[in-house]
């Protein structure tokens, strides 16, 4: 049986409580998570007001047949091509220039198109699916990211804490051994106590 000093009991199973740490870190994760998104989605909603003021909705017509642009581009969901076309901004000011319409319009047809304040051509404000998706995918990243880096923190701590246990078992191992395996006895030079 072996000796232990006090106060150098063995201890029990660790397993609990680094569950209990990594559901700890699980859940700040998920908290940061929905925190990061809603902040996402105050923001991008704080914006896209703010873009809506100065974007307006103008009937444009085309004076020519739409043709694919020269570098491919999607403008919302769909493919575009670029057509010649006419409006008026919202001051009543004509308005010429080139602007994203679906494929193969043809010459005359009328469009809605977003202008901006000086009646240019502008994207549009942002959509609420937009704003989710980009609310959605920050609030995933930053909780992986805290996830990920609170995980690596209790697995180093449970490396740093097994080292000093087996250090600890290691110091202990060497007092007992000698007794325990009978060396210290059978080595012991002739002016020493036999026990």
């Amino acid at each position: 049986m072996l000796h232990q000093e006090p106060g150098n009991e063995v201890t029990p199973s660790r397993r609990p409580a680094r569950r209990a740490a990594l559901v700890f870190v699980l859940l700040i994760a998920v908290i940061c998570g929905a925190v990061a998104a809603g902040s996402l989605w105050s923001a991008g909603a704080k914006a896209d007001r703010a873009l809506a003021a100065h974007r307006h909705q103008v009937t444009a017509t085309t004076t020519g047949p739409a043709k694919d642009p020269p570098v491919a581009t999607r403008y919302g969901s769909k493919a575009q091509a670029v057509a010649p076309a006419v409006w008026e901004q919202p001051e009543h000011v004509p308005r010429s220039g080139t602007i994203h319409v679906p494929q193969r319009t043809p010459q005359g047809r009328a469009v809605t198109i977003w202008v901006d304040d000086a009646g240019a051509p502008a994207r549009p404000p942002g959509s609420a699916a937009d704003r989710a998706l980009t609310s959605l995918s920050g609030g995933t990243a930053a909780a992986g990211v805290v996830g990920v880096t609170g995980a690596g923190l209790v697995l180093l701590v449970r490396r740093r804490t097994e080292g000093h246990r087996l250090g600890a078992w290691e110091r202990e191992w060497e007092q007992v051994e000698p007794v325990w395996s009978g060396r210290l006895h059978r080595g012991s030079s002739a002016g020493d106590d036999d026990d």
